[in-house]
């Protein structure tokens, strides 16, 4: 299915996935007429922020009946024995080459190499020790349905289907109106941070800084006790989740070697390493902690577990409000997550006076269709690093591309003070987009200083009027000058064909690659994101190619530059399109590349580690609904992000919170 969706929230950028954190907005819901009253929308988390997957857990028949497998055989047959000596030096060695400094430029992937071969050390000899169900994913769909009719749930209109190369989903078994209210869910059916710290993890969260630091990670190690304990009150849930995911923690060496060169791939790499940091850190916090001595994950707490449960967490956790409404905290959401996303809006929200989360249709679905929610304007990398799939419609696709003005430029002191005075950083990640308009107001804006001539950098601190040009600067319809329209595009062209020329491979070889009907499903992602990342760029360079030609004709033909007016003030506020605002009155979309998905450091047992949630800034404001991704799914994923936008005029939006 698909993966981690948002509650309708409005939210900033921040860092986390991507190098940008994002941050929740609880904002009033609004736009459905099945609306209550003290109804909020909620943001929702990406997948990003958790840097860490689970395998799929099998559910048996009976409920509640589930079989911890200590010994699976191994190729000979015998069960693997290692010294909790043994094992605990071999965790030590992984914790420490994950928390040494970063590795130079083009070591990195040296360092995965590394970092991955412990690893498989590790998995070697925990083989057999990871709890699994007994029978199919399938056999529990029919418990989870009758624990949340128990609890309080809708679940008259739905059931849970197969979708094939969606994996499950929700399938409507009546017609089901365009915002119609057709599911809820309430709080006590709900994992959140807040049910952790009142279960066996209380005394071990009260007293661990990362796990107050970063609530994804809370949540895997919450769902990791629960789904060991035969009598949790949440086992039909947990029943019901994937035994594996097909997020890049899953992939084959050589799948990720497929990413090499793209922008995806550091990402991909510091997902790895960070959630790799955090096995190890808790694996020692667990065996050795005085507050983790009543907690079942003692007995057996393997790579593998850890791998299962963040990869649950980061593609179906979203932010929901606290109870007393005053903060936002994360939550898995049961039956919720089984959508799918598609393109959209969001339509989920939170219910403070019901105390519970709801979500309208999308749209109308006849019986027998299958309903879907949208997780948020995520990007094709966000989506396969987080979801585990690639959405092959993706309207809100982009890259990360970090532009900067030279500080030992001669006017570098000129062009910072403009672009502050714009509210832009001198040294920024922004996004190239997958449409018409490859870049937003606020790249423009940054172009057009960055390619500004003495005079018209004078002009634009000291000249006439010169606080009213600076709302001009993101507005395309009002040039610098020719020549500097010219500069800008012609600067846009050739980076993005150099950026091009960095892929080892061409588009046209891509496009062959995934013809291969043995190509395998994790293959085929990263062909995908890498063909993606390289069509948006090709549009970039054209784009900019067009632009320049235009330009220089009006140049040539001794056009008339328009001139700014007071009077196009209400021109460029009352105008809806994202070219026409003015800069000034904008949040800035895109996010410091260092900002990142970084908790705070903590001195953890005379280690500086950083804990990380491998996402990066995507260089734009998104929001997502929680998302999550079901193992096997090509397109689609159980995962879903649902949040809104800081603009509460526009009915709902997006965002990726990040911890």
């Amino acid at each position: 299915m698909h993966h981690a969706k948002h509650l309708g929230s409005s939210c900033s950028p921040s860092s986390q996935s991507e190098g940008q954190k994002r941050s929740l907005f609880v904002g009033v819901l609004h736009g459905s007429s099945n609306q209550r009253r003290g109804s909020v929308k909620v943001g929702s988390i990406a997948g990003d922020e958790l840097l860490l997957s689970l395998p799929k857990s099998h559910p048996s028949r009976t409920m509640g009946k589930k079989s911890r497998v200590k010994t699976q055989k191994s190729g000979t047959g015998a069960s693997t024995v290692v010294s909790p000596k043994e094992m605990m030096n071999l965790i030590s060695e992984l914790l420490q080459k994950c928390s040494s400094a970063a590795p130079s430029a083009g070591k990195e992937w040296e360092e995965y190499i590394q970092i991955r071969g412990l690893v498989e050390k590790i998995r070697k000899k925990q083989k057999g020790l990871s709890t699994v169900f007994e029978g199919s994913r399938e056999d529990y769909f029919s418990d989870l349905m009758s624990w949340a009719q128990e609890n309080g749930a809708s679940c008259d209109g739905f059931t849970v289907a197969n979708f094939e190369s969606e994996g499950y989903g929700l399938r409507a078994t009546r017609d089901i109106k365009a915002e119609e209210l057709f599911l809820w869910v309430p709080r006590k059916m709900l994992m959140t941070v807040e049910s952790a710290q009142n279960s066996l993890l209380g005394p071990l969260y009260s007293q661990d800084r990362i796990m107050q630091a970063m609530g994804n990670v809370t949540l895997a190690l919450h769902l990791l006790c629960e789904r060991a304990n035969p009598s949790s009150f949440w086992l039909p849930y947990i029943h019901s989740l994937p035994q594996e995911y097909d997020t890049p923690l899953y992939y084959q060496q050589d799948d990720v070697q497929l990413l090499l060169g793209t922008h995806a791939v550091q990402d991909v790499l510091s997902q790895y390493k960070n959630t790799a940091r955090q096995y190890a850190y808790f694996y020692k916090l667990v065996q050795t902690h005085p507050a983790a001595s009543k907690l079942l994950l003692k007995d057996s707490f393997t790579f593998d577990d850890y791998r299962w449960a963040v990869s649950s967490v980061m593609t179906r956790q979203n932010q929901i409000p606290t109870e007393d409404g005053s903060r936002v905290t994360l939550a898995l959401i049961p039956l919720w997550d089984m959508c799918n996303h598609t393109n959209g809006l969001i339509t989920t929200g939170y219910n403070l006076e019901d105390d519970r989360c709801e979500c309208v249709a999308l749209q109308d679905y006849k019986e027998n269709e299958q309903i879907y929610i949208f997780y948020g304007t995520r990007s094709n990398t966000e989506f396969v690093i987080h979801n585990g799939f690639f959405f092959q419609d993706n309207a809100h696709d982009r890259v990360k591309i970090k532009l900067g003005v030279s500080k030992s430029e001669r006017l570098y002191a000129m062009k910072a003070e403009v672009l502050a005075r714009a509210g832009i950083p001198a040294s920024c990640v922004f996004a190239l987009h997958c449409n018409e308009s490859p870049i937003s107001a606020q790249m423009l804006a940054f172009l057009r200083v960055f390619c500004m001539t003495e005079e018209e950098l004078k002009d634009y601190l000291l000249g006439d009027r010169a606080i009213n040009k600076i709302f001009t600067l993101g507005n395309s319809e009002f040039p610098v000058s020719w020549e500097n329209e010219i500069k800008l595009w012609t600067f846009l062209e050739n980076r993005a064909a150099l950026l091009l020329k960095t892929y080892k491979t061409t588009s046209e070889e891509d496009r062959s690659l995934l013809e291969k009907p043995d190509l395998s499903l994790h293959s085929r992602l990263a062909i995908q994101l890498r063909l993606a990342e390289k069509q948006i760029l090709e549009k970039a360079s054209a784009t900019g190619r067009a632009k320049r030609l235009h330009f220089q004709k009006k140049l040539e033909d001794g056009a008339a530059l328009p001139r700014f007016e007071e009077s196009d003030i209400a021109l460029l506020e009352n105008n809806d399109t994202d070219a026409k605002l003015p800069i000034i009155l904008r949040k800035l979309e895109e996010v410091e590349e260092s900002q990142g998905t970084r908790a705070e450091e903590h001195l953890l047992n005379g280690e500086k580690l950083t804990c990380e949630t491998g996402t990066e800034a995507n260089g734009d404001t998104e929001q997502d609904e929680t998302r999550k991704r079901d193992a096997g799914s090509a397109g689609s994923s159980e995962q879903r992000e649902q949040t809104e936008t800081a603009d509460l005029s526009a009915n709902r939006t997006e965002d990726n919170p990040k911890e």
